[in-house]
C-alpha cells in the first residue's frame, strides 16, 4: 500500500513544539510543524497529490505514513493554509480561499486552552484549570479517518450520540470519504466492514480475545478492550511492547491491513451464498455471476475496441467494480482518470483482448478462481 512518501518531500521534520497556546498559529511551511514530545508523530499541512490543495495531517514519523487527515471534503490552499488557536478557545483551519474549517468552538469564550500532539498520535485540545487538572474539549481520536491507532475507539458514545468509525479515502490520492467503513457491532461483538452502508464482511464473534475470521498472525500482537455500559459501546486495541506503533488502515478498495499485510479482504466479498473469511451473503447476486468469480488485477495493454465509459468523477474503484459486476455484458474494468475516478468497462468475449507486458496500465478482469486457480487466490 502507499506509504505517503510524498510527505517527506514537502515537510522537513525538525525540532518543534508539541503544542499551540492561545494566539498561536501553524502555517504551511517546511519547518512549521508540531512534533510530539518523543518525536513519534508530527502535525502539519500536506497534499497527497502535490497540488495547491492541502489538508492538515497527523503523521507517524518512524513509519513515514499519515494516520489522520482533516475533513477530506474541505481542503485549503497551500500558500495560505494556517491552523490557529485563538484567545477565545476556537481551533480552526483557514486559508485565503474558502470558508474556515472549525475544529472546535466553545459555547462560551475561554482563554485557558492548549492544543497538544501526543505520542499516541492523538491531537487534543484541553482546557487548563488553576488546580492543575485538564478538561478534554476535542481530539482527533474522536474523528478517525482511515487509520486506527492503539487505544483509539470504534463504537458509539451514548452521552453525545457520536459514532467512532473508520472511513476509507475515496481513492489513493483523494482524501474525500470513500466507499468503505469499519465499524464496531456491539450486540454481536464483531467488527464489520460496510460498502456504502451495506455489510459485506464480519470478523466473527470475539472469543478468548480472538476474532474468528482474522488470522492468528494478525491478532497475536494485539489485546482488545471492549466497553459496554451506559456511557459507551466501544472497541479498541493495544499492541505488544515489541510493536507499540502497530496500526490498522482501511484502503479505498476495502482491504483492512496492518504493518504485516492484510487483516481482512472485503474487496473479495461478492455476496456468494457462503461466508468464507467473513464475507456476507447478499440476496441480489446477478444470475450471470457464479461462486468463484472475482476480479483479477492485471498489468498490460488492454484493447479498447469494445468498451463503454463512465465519466462521472463520483465513481471510484469499488463503484466501477460494482457496476461491472451487476452487468452481464461486462468482463472487466479500469479507472478512467489518473486520480482513480471514472470507469472504463470492457465488454470482451474472451481473454484474448489484452497483452500481458510491463506497461503501466492496470486493469481488472473477471475470472473464476475455483476453475482457473484451483481455489487459490493469486494476484488479487
Amino acid at each position: 500500500m502507499c506509504l505517503w512518501l510524498w510527505w517527506s518531500t514537502c515537510i522537513h521534520v525538525e525540532a518543534a513544539n508539541d503544542s499551540l497556546k492561545p494566539g498561536d498559529t501553524l502555517n504551511n511551511t517546511d519547518t512549521a510543524i508540531l512534533r510530539s514530545k518523543k518525536g513519534k508523530y508530527s502535525l502539519g499541512f500536506g497534499s497527497p497529490t502535490g497540488d495547491d490543495n492541502c489538508y492538515l495531517f497527523v503523521f507517524n514519523v518512524n513509519k513515514n505514513v499519515q494516520v489522520w487527515v482533516s475533513d477530506g471534503n474541505q481542503h485549503v490552499h497551500k500558500d495560505s493554509a494556517v491552523l490557529s488557536l485563538n484567545r477565545s478557545g476556537v481551533l480552526k483551519i483557514e486559508s485565503q480561499r474558502g470558508n474556515p474549517i472549525i475544529l472546535y468552538s466553545p459555547p462560551q469564550p475561554i482563554n485557558n486552552t492548549k492544543a497538544t500532539l501526543l505520542d499516541t498520535g492523538n491531537f487534543v485540545l484541553q482546557q487548563l484549570h488553576p488546580n492543575g487538572t485538564k478538561t478534554l474539549l476535542w481530539q482527533t481520536f474522536d474523528y478517525p479517518t482511515q487509520t486506527l491507532l492503539p487505544t483509539q475507539k470504534l463504537g458509539v458514545n451514548h452521552k453525545t450520540g457520536h459514532h467512532w468509525l473508520l472511513v476509507s479515502w475515496f481513492t489513493e490520492t483523494l482524501a474525500n470519504p470513500g466507499t468503505f467503513s469499519l465499524e464496531w457491532e456491539p450486540v454481536e461483538q464483531e467488527l464489520i466492514i460496510k460498502r456504502r452502508g451495506k455489510v459485506c464482511w464480519r470478523s466473527g464473534k470475539l472469543r478468548n480475545n480472538r476474532f474468528e475470521y482474522i488470522s492468528e498472525d494478525a491478532q497475536s500482537r494485539l489485546k482488545y478492550t471492549i466497553v459496554s455500559n451506559g456511557d459507551e459501546n466501544s472497541f479498541s486495541f493495544t499492541a505488544s511492547n515489541e510493536e507499540p506503533d502497530l496500526m490498522c488502515s482501511l484502503s479505498e478498495i476495502g482491504q483492512l491491513y496492518d504493518d504485516k499485510g492484510n487483516v481482512a479482504r472485503a474487496d473479495l466479498c461478492y455476496g456468494y451464498n457462503y461466508t468464507d473469511g467473513g464475507c456476507q451473503r447478499w440476496q441480489d447476486i446477478p444470475k450471470c455471476r457464479n461462486p468463484g468469480d472475482v476480479f483479477q488485477k492485471n498489468i498490460g495493454s488492454p484493447s479498447y475496441k469494445n468498451v463503454s465509459v463512465e465519466r462521472n468523477t463520483s465513481y471510484g474503484h469499488s463503484d466501477c467494480e460494482a457496476s461491472c459486476w451487476s452487468s452481464c455484458a461486462c468482463s472487466g474494468f479500469k479507472e478512467l482518470y489518473p486520480n482513480g475516478t471514472g470507469c472504463i468497462f470492457f465488454h470482451w468475449n474472451s481473454a484474448d483482448n489484452y497483452t500481458s507486458d510491463s506497461s503501466s496500465e492496470t486493469f481488472y478482469l473477471l475470472v473464476n478462481m475455483l476453475t482457473h486457480h484451483k481455489g487459490k487466490l493469486l494476484n488479487y
